[in-house]
């Protein structure tokens, strides 16, 4: 089989590098997505100097609504055999006083872009009968999110049309798979102003340990994956809990 390309975006830094590179340590090409060109550069050289592979850099900003069909355009010519959808960030505070805006820049990046993505390279995997994806939600996605409303529920539209196309795609070659990380120290959740929160005061993964569970997952091609044994159990927990129970909860973590 000819070496296989796998398409990161969100590729420079935290869960997103580490994804990459275990992409480029099992013997991948790598294209690596995200804005920062001078950041994706550094990591395209250090993983085609450590693995032997080709890196190449797409400087792209995916809250423009164009990004995805011209990240597209300029891959006519390689096959992308995985496509990890990792790219997103967060918005603290109530939603009446957050700048819609910057909320829809949230909905373009961690919804429209992934499923856009998704719907421009899924059918040339289904032609070669293989290929994966991999989109990067969080447990975000099981629970409300008082002050945080938009995005826990990006990260929910992210797990049900994981789950949905991978149902589509069953027995075709192609597999959907859904990394559902919780509180992970990374560039991420400082931008999103809240490492200072509750959600911190516990033990948290590195972006490392997560990229691995994610990644495992899915070269088995499982759909959902929930990363941590921690966060696994507390997840069963929240599936009987009341909805209503669970708001007041998140709500409280996601103050001060």
């Amino acid at each position: 089989m000819a070496q296989q390309t796998a398409l990161v975006t969100g590729a420079s830094s935290g869960i997103g590098t580490e994804l990459a590179r275990l992409c480029a340590a099992d013997g991948c090409n790598v294209v690596l997505v995200a804005r920062n060109p001078e950041r994706l550069a550094t990591v395209a050289a250090d993983l085609a100097r450590a693995y032997n592979i080709q890196a190449r850099v797409l400087a792209a900003d995916l809250s423009d609504p164009a990004a995805p069909a011209q990240v597209f355009e300029q891959l006519q010519s390689t096959p992308i055999d995985i496509l990890i959808n990792d790219a997103g960030f967060g918005l603290r505070g109530a939603f009446a006083e957050t700048d819609w805006a910057a909320d829809a820049r949230l909905m373009q990046v961690n919804m429209t872009a992934p499923a856009h993505l998704t719907k421009l390279f899924l059918p040339g995997m289904l032609q070669r009968k293989r290929g994966r994806i991999l989109n990067v939600a969080s447990t975000a996605a099981f629970v409300p999110g008082p002050f945080m409303a938009m995005y826990y529920a990006s990260k929910a539209f992210l797990l049900s049309f994981s789950e949905s196309i991978a149902n589509e795609v069953k027995d075709t070659g192609v597999t959907v798979t859904v990394l559902c990380p919780g509180p992970t120290r990374t560039e991420f959740f400082e931008r999103a102003g809240i490492t200072g929160s509750k959600l911190f005061q516990g033990p948290t993964m590195t972006a490392a340990e997560v990229a691995g569970e994610g990644y495992r997952a899915m070269m088995a091609g499982k759909t959902q994956i929930t990363a941590g044994a921690r966060n696994r159990w507390l997840m069963r927990g929240v599936r009987i809990a009341p909805r209503g129970m669970l708001a007041d909860f998140t709500r409280r973590l996601n103050l001060e």
